[in-house]
């Protein structure tokens, strides 16, 4: 082995989002700040509070999922598989990525809700029609660690693989995950989160949050850092990255998109967000640290943006604090307000804005928010050019978990 550290490099990005169901697509919708945030459209959920929503239409499952994997997974597995399709494409690797070393491939996702509408349509079976018409499959569709297996199984991956339960920060955790895997010699990693929290079941499980928007105009119900926050607005889909050694991904020609550079997450306790400034502020210390990056180096902050006062002051603080001056200056944005905030894979579509943010020269705006309140450079309106090297990726949970991502844009095309 070299005596240097291996660099975690991203190579592929997928994403399946309610702005766009490809990479594409989505960055198109979220550099110009396009909202999709629209009143919920699923069967059996127009009498419930909860009225907006960030759905991924035009999603058409049996085109992109083989039938033997689609009638044993949820929704959000359905997602999972998709989007690792689009990355491994991306990076090059395409359905070949086992055939030279099968255990040189794993899996890490993240998971908040776990497959709520398979669960419901088989429970919704047993009490209409008896036990003989629930499958066998109502024992691992909902599971949280459903995505990691059948990813793993559909493609062979016999690497390290893994699932992180930490809520909404998981996603940042889970590429944290990847990385040092391949740190430690592991070749290549899947890595991601996605969800699909639209179903009956999981929207009546989410009422009890408080910080739930339960506003019924698409333009008011997500305005983090204003006056008129009321909370966030939840969303399915999510994104998959490949992440892999960069001295082998260019030895094999492979674009190096990003490095993921530094990593670090604390726990301050469910919705207790005075505390979270503290925590989240030694978040992003860890990541600067692991990154080896000054407080000055970082060009944009892609934010948490939980849409509830109190936990939004504490964000902007603890950007404050951990960034010093320089976090008063640098550009703040939080793209998810244009489509949603997918739980734990939230973070991991901001990862992916960012970094093609980064490839771009381009920040993209914080849609619906025009006012903002906060001493934050918050980019709102239309895009910002900038020279960008290193982003910040912040992302805290619902039940207390705060996580800081630092990303170094990557030189491109190996030479």
């Amino acid at each position: 082995m070299s005596g240097h550290p291996r660099s975690a490099a991203i190579t592929g990005i997928g994403v399946l989002a309610p702005n766009g169901t490809s990479t594409e697509t989505f960055w198109k919708s979220t550099k110009e700040g396009i909202s999709v945030l629209d009143r919920i459209t699923r069967e059996g959920c127009g009498h419930l509070p909860l009225r907006v929503a960030g759905e991924v239409r035009g999603f058409d499952p049996p085109t992109l999922v083989e039938e033997r994997y689609l009638v044993q997974t949820d929704r959000f597995t359905h997602f999972a598989m998709a989007a690792a399709d689009q990355a491994l494409d991306d990076a090059g690797l395409g359905r070949s990525a086992t055939d030279a070393e099968p255990f040189s491939v794993g899996v890490v996702t993240a998971a908040g809700s776990g497959g709520g509408e398979f669960g419901q349509r088989e429970l919704q079976r047993l009490w209409d029609k008896g036990s003989r018409f629930v499958g066998p499959y109502q024992s691992i569709a909902w599971f949280y660690a459903a995505s990691t297996g059948q990813i793993s199984i559909r493609r062979g991956f016999k690497g390290p693989c893994g699932v992180v339960a930490a809520d909404e920060a998981g996603g940042l955790d889970a590429l944290a995950h990847a990385a040092r895997a391949v740190r430690r010699g592991t070749d290549v990693i899947v890595a991601g989160a996605t969800e699909a929290p639209l179903a009956p079941y999981s929207m009546v499980c989410q009422l009890g949050y408080a910080e739930l928007s339960t506003l019924d105009d698409p333009a008011c119900a997500y305005r983090p850092f204003t006056t008129a926050a009321c909370g966030f607005v939840p969303a399915e889909g999510g994104a998959m990255l490949v992440v892999e050694s960069e001295d082998s991904a260019r030895r094999r020609g492979a674009c190096v998109r990003a490095t993921l550079a530094g990593h670090a997450s604390t726990f301050t306790g469910a919705s207790r967000w005075e505390q979270s400034r503290q925590g989240l502020a030694q978040a992003i210390l860890g990541a600067l640290a692991e990154a080896d990056c000054a407080p000055e180096e970082i060009d944009v902050v892609f934010a948490d943006a939980l849409g509830v006062p109190e936990a939004d002051l504490a964000e902007a603080q603890a950007i404050v604090d951990a960034l010093g001056t320089h976090g008063g200056r640098v550009p703040v944005t939080a793209p998810k307000t244009g489509f949603g905030r997918s739980y734990s894979a939230a973070p991991v579509l901001d990862v992916a804005a960012a970094v093609l943010a980064l490839e771009h020269g381009q920040i993209p705006p914080t849609p619906n928010v025009f006012d903002a309140c906060h001493d934050l450079d918050l980019v709102t309106s239309r895009p910002r050019a900038a020279e960008l090297r290193t982003a910040l990726v912040l992302s805290r949970g619902l039940m207390g978990s705060n996580s800081a991502l630092v990303l170094r844009r990557g030189a491109g095309d190996a030479l």
